[in-house]
């Protein structure tokens, strides 16, 4: 990389980061009383569980467990980043601390992200326009979900536009507020690079491998679409050399690509062993349930730039057959794995929005219509694909001015937060209802009954109940054994449960009140001799 290219990607990099944090800045303004920001304009009840993962680091954990169940799991490794970054705040204003600190650390991921993107479009496109504009698109690019989203049709096919829902579809949406997601882009295409880089030898492969160990720690499951590049590289060239086609060997990068393959290789056994053989991790496995919408929605997703990835295949395989008929056939195998038998196929296209960026590239750059029309072309798509960001944008500033639940929660409810934070013994269990309990190991370290999708082990068999205890259906003996069943420590109940509900029925003897502020009540739960 050059200077220009240098300071381009830094600029770039800043750009993006002051674009992404105006909803943010928005929310941490002073003057809105009686609300208490969460720090997230979108997918709040997953971003209340980072903070409550950064909780646990700054607590001093080193091992994941969820606080959103009272069954008792082993320790895993498992969101490693966001312990270590728990572990630099301590003191007080706790929650504000970890919530800065998350933002901090997606802002820093950012020219990660952009430099490993440019740099691996370097080794497909010869100008640095074109890397420029694929980079462009990589990270702040969509599809066709804007189209959808204003003419009524958000739910057409039975899905939600991928733009709007899937971060590894796209980029912006991990740019904007995933941070582990953006670091695990930028560590696949850093090893990809590193692979790819002809007569790099087998230390490359070492330091690929190298890399993606580290993938697999912050993003396990992306390491599938790593793997599916080494072995998509082998085969291609594989059947080039049988065609007669390939002029080197493929034995240097079969070797190279079976050290990459083989250092991570270990931290992957890990993890599949605990999702195979591990009870508590069985059932989170099973219940992060995340299938690929119909193929008709990626059609749809990349029906932008999928003539000029056309296009630019056709271009790049004329004079690199290789390069080009790997990043064809990556593609495909990711979409392929889209739709494998398994519970997280959307999270499996990992990295075909980047290849596709820089095909979608290495066609506009072969188009003969002339360098200035090709120039407005190039920024037409750039800023019809860049239509749904700006949307998600708004929409995110819009609900950062009009304080409501969930983006902010009340301020009544993260003052019970902090006496429990104060008061309770470290993994006490709470019950609270799902949406309190989601927030509630945000701010203290203890443990909820329920409160996030994958990770509340027999969540439709327990939030039934729950529901019960709160609307006073479930009451005397059979309200006792829930609470037992589920170890209960303390009752969280805010004013959503005194609309309505009747608490006559359930065990006053064994539930004391010891906080009592602002509509919200803590118990404090006796324990059955």
């Amino acid at each position: 990389m050059s200077r220009d290219e240098r300071r381009w990607c830094v600029g770039a990099s800043l750009a993006v980061m002051l674009l992404t944090s105006i909803p943010y800045l928005i929310g941490f303004q002073a003057g809105r009383p009686g609300w208490v920001f969460t720090g997230f304009v979108f997918g709040v009840g997953d971003g209340n569980s980072y903070i409550a993962k950064m909780l646990q680091g700054a607590a001093g954990a080193w091992l994941f467990r969820t606080p959103y169940s009272s069954l008792d799991v082993p320790g895993v490794l498992a969101f490693l980043p966001y312990l270590l970054l728990g572990k630099l705040a301590a003191g007080q204003e706790l929650h504000a601390q970890l919530v800065i600190l998350f933002h901090l650390a997606r802002l820093a991921s950012i020219p990660l992200l952009v430099f490993a993107v440019y740099r691996f479009s370097a080794l497909f496109l010869p100008e640095s326009t074109w890397r420029r504009w694929a980079t462009a698109l990589t990270i702040l690019g969509g599809g066709l979900g804007w189209l959808l989203a204003l003419s009524g049709h958000g739910q057409a096919f039975g899905s939600l536009p991928l733009d709007l829902i899937s971060p590894e579809s796209f980029g912006f949406l991990a740019v904007y507020g995933l941070p582990h997601l953006v670091l695990a882009r930028a560590l696949i295409f850093f090893a990809l690079t590193t692979y790819l880089t002809p007569g790099s030898g087998w230390r490359s492969g070492v330091w690929a491998g190298l890399l993606l160990a580290a993938l697999v720690l912050v993003q396990p499951l992306a390491v599938l679409s790593a793997y599916a590049a080494l072995a998509c590289h082998v085969f291609v060239l594989l059947v080039l050399e049988a065609a007669g086609r390939q002029g080197e060997s493929v034995g240097p990068w079969a070797r190279k690509a079976a050290i990459t393959a083989l250092i991570p290789l270990p931290l992957v056994v890990y993890y599949a062993y605990g999702a195979f053989y591990v009870p508590a991790l069985q059932q989170w496995a099973a219940q992060n349930i995340l299938p690929s919408p119909p193929p008709v929605h990626y059609l749809l997703a990349y029906a932008l730039i999928l003539a000029p990835a056309v296009v630019g295949a056709r271009d790049l395989i004329r004079s690199d057959a290789a390069g080009g008929w790997f990043l064809v056939a990556w593609i495909a195998a990711l979409f392929l794995l889209a739709y494998a038998p398994v519970t997280v196929q959307r999270r499996l296209i990992e990295g075909a929005w980047v290849a596709l960026s820089v095909l979608a590239a290495r066609g506009l750059r072969s188009v003969p219509i002339g360098a200035a029309r090709r120039r407005w072309l190039a920024a037409g798509l750039l800023a019809a694909s860049m239509l749904t960001s700006v949307l998600l944008l708004a929409g995110g500033a819009w609900e950062a001015i009009h304080p409501s639940v969930p983006l902010y929660r009340p301020a009544g409810e993260t003052a019970a937060f902090h006496w429990i934070a104060d008061h309770a013994r470290p993994g006490s269990i709470v019950l609270a209802t799902f949406d309190t309990a989601n927030a509630l190991p945000a701010w203290a370290p203890v443990r909820s009954v329920t409160g996030h999708g994958p990770e509340t082990a027999h969540l439709a068999q327990i939030e039934p109940q729950v529901e019960a205890f709160f609307g006073g259906s479930l009451v005397g003996v059979a309200a006792e054994r829930f609470l037992d069943d589920q170890r209960v420590d303390l009752v969280l109940r805010g004013p959503a449960q005194d609309e309505g509900a009747s608490w006559d029925g359930l065990p006053s003897a064994r539930l004391s009140p010891v906080y009592d502020h602002d509509g919200y009540v803590i118990y404090s739960v006796a324990r059955k001799e």
